[in-house]
C-alpha cells in the first residue's frame, strides 16, 4: 500500500470508532522516519486503546503489521507505527500539551 493509500486507510478506521478532531500532518519534507502523522484524540483512556486496537486489527485483516506500537497499557498517548504512517491517539489533555501539530508545522 502506498504512503496516501495507508493514510486515507488509517483515516477511516479511526474514523470508524469515533475518534475526534482527525488532523494529518504531511511530514514527507521534515522527516526521513515517515511520510504522514496521522493525530486523533479519544474521550478515555479505553477510547484511545479501542481505535488503536481497531486499526491495529483491520491493519493485520489487510496484510500490514504494525512496526510497533507504544502505550497501549493506561496511558493518555498511543502510538501505532505502521512505517509510512505513525498514529497518535492522545487524550485531549495529552494532545494540548505535547502540540504535535504545532511542533511539525513550524519551520
Amino acid at each position: 500500500m502506498q504512503s496516501a493509500e495507508l493514510k486515507q486507510f488509517v483515516v477511516d478506521k479511526v474514523e470508524d470508532i469515533k475518534a475526534k478532531d482527525v488532523v494529518v500532518l504531511d511530514v514527507q519534507q521534515k522527516s526521513n522516519v515517515t511520510d504522514y502523522m496521522v493525530v486523533c484524540t479519544g474521550t478515555s483512556q479505553t477510547h484511545i486503546s479501542a481505535i488503536a486496537q481497531h486499526v491495529i486489527g483491520e491493519a493485520k485483516q489487510a496484510g500490514l503489521l504494525p512496526l510497533g506500537v507504544e502505550g497501549r497499557d493506561s496511558s493518555d498517548w498511543v502510538l501505532v507505527d505502521l512505517g509510512n504512517v505513525i498514529l497518535h491517539v492522545m487524550l485531549a489533555q495529552a494532545r494540548e500539551h505535547y502540540q504535535l501539530e504545532k511542533l511539525w508545522t513550524e519551520v
